[in-house]
């Protein structure tokens, strides 16, 4: 029988063996950590004294497991915002240095994923385990590291498309009053991506649940998920998460430029974005301007977009496209923050809500939109059929208001009107129904032609549902090139508006 005052003195020697091992392999060496106290709580603004070293936008570490990031750096103390909410945090409590500037996770595995601005998983899946860290502020390329933008961005939106072209390395400014179609065109933009090479990052800034969950369902349904991601610092968010919200999107979208990928951001919206920064900078009581807000708000906002661009062959020829999008109140472009986008932007898509009251959707202002940048990267044949429309379009406007007062005798102006309630018809468009460029050419092909003079503005509803297979049908090897990008000598231009002269007559021939 064994004894068990031997066995258990064997048990006690193979822990004390044991506990040696663990110690001879412990690296025993003296640590240094940089503690501060809390002094004051103030919403989501902390104030903390003893960190004299600390850095603009570290990571901080509360005592309770909370984080947060130095937002001020002041003489005898730090104004830090708290990323995961104040209610556990009282004077007194510890603060550690991480000494690590803020960071978000970039890499691959962020596809298809609804995350918050910290990369943490807000779709129910799994921990995203990124390829790398990235810090939340980087520098912009340098003007030699940047390539000419001459790529378009397809945005499948006629009016867009045509009038206002999207290049692949451009800020484009969206712009107007507030349930507008802001959002619409700028998801629309991300469903037509479901056929490119583009990854699309959509970023919500202070918007609501519902109005995210509507736009993630979208792109869901009709665009390329797989290739989307969205961060989403919602309303309900805390104001530091929605702070950083811009700034990581646009640092996950650098990771795919970077590696001469085509990425697009739609950061929705900068409006809300600004009254973030204005309540965090009341809070640590830096001076305000103009409208209460701090004096560098515009400096914040140029060195989030600046970041967007096209980079040269040398690193990979990437793109990074940027469509901000902001609020206007009663169609002020004046105000300060509008014009202050629109100075940092290579141009503006203005809405207009008389526009959209009248049901003429996109409800685009084609006298205040302009595209700085995109007409140069246009595709070559949707130039060539685009070039009168905006003047044709612009008079036709004119004209309007003087037809209101009485009837039209003269034949060169009834054409004119003709021609312009024909050209406002083919640029409504229903939503999740982008249009290839193959189908924008010979629509304006057409127009150009006449063909559609002689169509009812209901006609003009149903020929554009019904030219993508009839092209497809008709016309493709024409089709085909157009997707290289490829001109058009005048024969192919004319059987683009044979094509919609045909499927005009059946529509026509088509009883009621």
């Amino acid at each position: 029988m064994t004894d068990p005052r031997a066995a258990g003195d064997d048990t006690a020697d193979q822990w004390l063996a044991e506990s040696r091992q663990r110690l001879l392999h412990t690296p025993l060496a003296p640590e240094a950590a940089s503690i501060g106290r809390v002094e004051r709580v103030a919403d989501a603004i902390v104030q903390i004294s003893g960190l004299p070293e600390v850095r603009l936008n570290e990571l901080l570490h509360f005592e309770r497991g909370q984080t947060g990031f130095a937002l001020t750096l002041d003489a005898h103390a730090i104004s830090a915002v708290v990323l995961d909410g104040t209610t556990a945090i009282e004077a007194g409590s510890r603060v550690s240095r991480t000494g690590a500037v803020m960071q978000v996770p970039v890499g691959p595995n962020l596809l298809g994923r609804i995350v918050d601005p910290l990369g943490r998983p807000l779709d129910g899946g799994e921990a995203i385990v990124p390829e790398a860290w990235q810090p939340l502020e980087r520098p912009a390329p340098a003007i030699i590291q940047r390539d000419l933008v001459s790529q378009q961005v397809d945005t499948g939106i006629l009016v867009v498309d045509a009038l206002f072209t999207l290049g692949r390395g451009q800020r484009e400014l969206i712009i107007g009053d507030r349930a507008t179609g802001k959002t619409s065109i700028a998801v629309d933009t991300i469903i037509a991506q479901k056929a490119s090479d583009i990854i699309c990052i959509y970023v919500a800034v202070g918007q609501r649940a519902t109005a995210v969950e509507r736009v993630i369902e979208s792109i869901h349904q009709h665009g390329a998920p797989e290739r989307s991601i969205f961060v989403i610092a919602s309303a309900a968010a805390s104001s530091g998460l929605q702070w950083i919200a811009p700034f990581a999107g646009m640092t996950i979208a650098e990771y795919f430029r970077d590696r001469g990928q085509h990425a697009l951001i739609v950061i929705d919206d900068l409006t809300k974005h600004a009254a973030t920064h204005r309540e965090l900078a009341l809070l640590t009581r830096e001076p305000a301007g103009r409208e209460a807000y701090p004096g560098d708000i515009f400096y914040l906002h140029a060195r989030l977009l600046e970041r967007a661009a096209k980079l040269s062959d040398e690193l990979g020829g990437g793109s990074l496209t940027a469509l901000p999008i902001a609020e206007t109140d009663a169609g002020n472009l004046s105000a300060y923050i509008p014009t202050n986008l629109i100075s940092i932007t290579d141009g503006q898509i203005v809405l207009n809500s008389r526009l959209f009251a009248a049901n003429q959707r996109p409800a685009v202002d084609v006298g205040l939109s302009v595209s700085r940048v995109g007409g140069k990267a246009q595709h070559p044949a949707l130039r060539q059929v685009s070039g009168r429309i905006r003047l044709d379009y612009s008079q036709f406007l004119e004209l309007e208001i003087f037809t209101r007062f009485g009837g039209i005798a003269d034949t060169h102006v009834k054409v004119q009107v003709t021609r312009g309630e024909r050209i406002r018809a083919l640029l409504q468009q229903p939503r999740f129904a982008p249009l290839r460029p193959a189908d924008q050419v010979a629509l304006l092909a057409a127009l150009d032609a006449g063909v559609l003079d002689e169509l009812s503005m209901t006609s003009i509803a149903e020929l554009r549902a019904r030219l993508p297979g009839h092209l497809d049908a008709t016309m493709p090897d024409a089709v085909k090139a157009l997707a290289t990008n490829a001109m058009l000598d005048k024969a192919v231009r004319d059987g683009f508006a044979d094509a919609v002269r045909a499927l005009a007559g059946t529509l026509r021939e088509t009883p009621p």
